[in-house]
């Protein structure tokens, strides 16, 4: 099922945006798990709507409920499931896009597939609050690698013209995603957050939107992860970060660069450092084949802008079968980057600790 993602940690997904709750089911969690709640609720702030002028005005605090799983405070052994219920909604806002589809958004593909019985409001499930509960499971997975001595952290590498510092492929450290986290945007440099600030504010007094891309590394992991084929760590990732809803590319290391470049230019060369095997540069992103190699896994997403502006818009009258104009009311982001960082780091948490516990299956 399209809601469902992991083999040893298998997450589902349900809820649409405008629905009663939104919610996950994590089932393969081990037992005797403590998790700190305070944590989890301080991760689900850094995406949760209506917190400044450069997200929607859609206010929701975004507490999850644990319904099962969790015994005072510790896992035990039962599928953990969670529930955040959905509190600010205006679901009339939208009740034009049942004939008329915004351009670039599922309006359409989804009422072809689902024959019109889809739900609209707030996009349904289609909408990017179904991150909320993907950030519980994430969330979740962060505490967990942690323990293991993995980290995981992202900033937001591009918005419109403004552009961050990368982060160093080789030695990427978690003090480095500290810093990020004491910026008002999650970026390395504040000036670079300035400028990206500067381009969302300059879209959304115009009423359009602006895109970006979000860079996310884990460090920490033993070499050896993953399998070739179509279950190594690229695919495992790309597979659920595909699943935040306004991902249209995803690259490993060098990725595209690689391209433009020789072999002997694009080669990471192996030396020792101690016992531990290590290389010189990080062009593979810290996967070779499929697998780990024990560098830092490094890639980057690019997010297109939001589909749903305030100018006026050119599209179609499903029920008249012509051409028309769609002017969309609602509040929406004028940029979904910022908020979609934490959603970086919970996707890529969840590929790694179910990849980490499926590689634990095959050596016992």
């Amino acid at each position: 099922m399209s809601s469902q993602y992991g083999k040893k940690l298998k997450i589902s997904i349900f809820g649409q945006s405008h629905s009663p709750a939104i919610g996950v089911n994590i089932d393969g969690l081990p037992a005797g798990i403590a998790l700190n709640m305070d944590a989890l609720h301080a991760f689900l702030a850094r995406r949760a709507p209506g917190q400044s002028e450069l997200a929607t005005e859609r206010k929701e605090d975004d507490t999850p409920e644990i319904l099962s799983g969790l015994v005072n405070g510790v896992t035990c052994g039962a599928p953990l499931t969670a529930i955040i219920r959905n509190k600010d909604t205006r679901s009339a806002d939208y009740h034009e896009l049942c004939d008329i589809p915004r351009p670039s958004h599922a309006d359409y593909s989804a009422h072809v597939k689902y024959g019109g019985n889809q739900d609209v409001a707030g996009g349904g499930h289609f909408s990017g609050r179904l991150t909320a509960p993907l950030c519980v499971a994430g969330g979740i997975c962060l505490q967990i690698l942690h323990t293991l001595g993995i980290e995981i952290g992202a900033h937001i590498l591009r918005i419109g013209g403004a552009e961050d510092s990368t982060f160093d492929p080789v030695r990427v450290s978690v003090a480095d995603f500290t810093a990020i986290q004491s910026n008002p945007l999650p970026v390395m440099r504040r000036s670079a957050g300035d400028a990206m600030r500067t381009a969302i504010l300059a879209a959304k007094e115009k009423g359009d939107s602006v895109g970006g891309v979000i860079e996310c590394a884990a460090i920490g992991l033993p070499s050896g992860l993953g399998d070739p084929i179509f279950d190594g760590i690229e695919n495992r990732i790309a597979s659920i970060v595909f699943g935040i809803p306004a991902v249209k590319g995803i690259e490993f290391g060098n990725g595209f660069a690689a391209a433009e470049r020789t072999g002997s230019q694009n080669n990471d060369s192996f030396y020792m450092e101690a016992d531990t095997v290590k290389t010189r540069t990080n062009n593979s992103g810290g996967i070779l084949g499929g697998i780990t190699n024990g560098m830092p896994v490094l890639f980057r997403a690019a997010f297109k802008p939001t589909p749903s502006i305030a100018l006026e818009q050119k599209s179609i009258s499903l029920s008249r079968r012509e051409d028309t104009v769609l002017q969309i009311k609602g509040r929406h982001d004028p940029c979904i980057v910022p908020r979609a960082v934490p959603c970086v780091e919970a996707a890529a948490a969840i590929a790694l600790y179910d990849t980490y516990l499926d590689n634990i299956m095959l050596n016992k």
